[in-house]
């Protein structure tokens, strides 16, 4: 069955050549974990204490200001992190879609990247080539499809990557949010297909700043401080609860 298991999981980094305090801060409000300096390594804590269970048809909001732990927890869940302690379970196809704009090449062409960045997110080479008119119709980039990608506007850049990801079939979805330099109308159409998108997956973790968008898209949530899970539940309970608590640490129990 598709899903997602932690276990009193850790991240921790360790941090060599920390030899002055000034240092140790500006890694701390990098990560926006907690420094143990015990012994002769300090070491970061990014995530610490986890046990999170996300199974087939969940769809999961993270919240929590910068440096909380979500884009951490993100890596954790698709792999890329090992828990330096507990466990990390996944059963089920990764597509991890941290960046809009990882896995293009500037050299390549539109289509070429097309069918590059689909393969990353786990298609095959035929999938995406079936794929790529749809693509096309919807970034609307037309004979720009024929050209470098380093002659592309940002927006431009956005408007192909949101068609290839939302053209994929994953079967854990974990996302988070990069949806900007696009027009209004533009960004309309792109929610629509990352409703399609969220359908046609088996799970989604979704870590954004915007509310409305998460509530939208999401029926759960945990809310994250310090690398901890503070409060889980309703999408609509948490980010009622992190809206009053502007964002501060509050020590609750996990529920639902």
């Amino acid at each position: 069955m598709i899903g997602v298991e932690l276990g009193h999981a850790f991240v921790e980094f360790p941090v060599f050549d920390a030899k002055s305090r000034s240092l140790k801060r500006r890694v701390l409000r990098s990560s926006g974990g907690t420094i143990r300096t015990g012994g002769k390594v300090p070491v970061v804590t990014a995530l610490r204490d986890l046990t999170v269970s996300i199974e087939e048809g969940d769809r999961v909001g993270l919240v929590g200001h910068n440096g909380a732990g979500k884009s951490t927890l993100l890596r954790l869940l698709a792999g890329i992190y090992e828990p330096t302690r507990g466990s990390a379970r996944r059963t089920g196809r990764v597509a991890p879609v941290f960046d809009l704009g990882f896995g293009f090449d500037p050299d390549s062409t539109g289509l070429e990247n097309i069918v590059a960045r689909g393969m990353f997110l786990g298609m095959s080479r035929r999938q995406m080539r079936a794929r790529i008119a749809e693509v096309a119709e919807f970034s609307e980039l037309g004979d720009y499809l024929r050209m470098p990608l380093r002659t592309y506007s940002t927006g431009m850049r956005v408007r192909l990557a949101l068609g290839v990801v939302t053209s994929a079939d994953p079967e854990i979805l974990l996302l988070d949010e990069g949806i900007g330099a696009v027009d209004a109308d533009f960004l309309v159409r792109a929610r629509s297909r990352l409703h399609d998108l969220v359908d046609r997956c088996g799970v989604l973790v979704f870590a954004s700043h915007t509310e409305e968008l998460l509530l939208d898209l999401c029926d759960s949530a945990l809310w994250l401080e310090s690398g901890r899970v503070v409060r889980a539940g309703r999408a609509d309970d948490v980010v009622a609860a992190y809206r009053c608590g502007g964002g501060r640490t509050h020590e609750t129990s996990a529920a639902g």
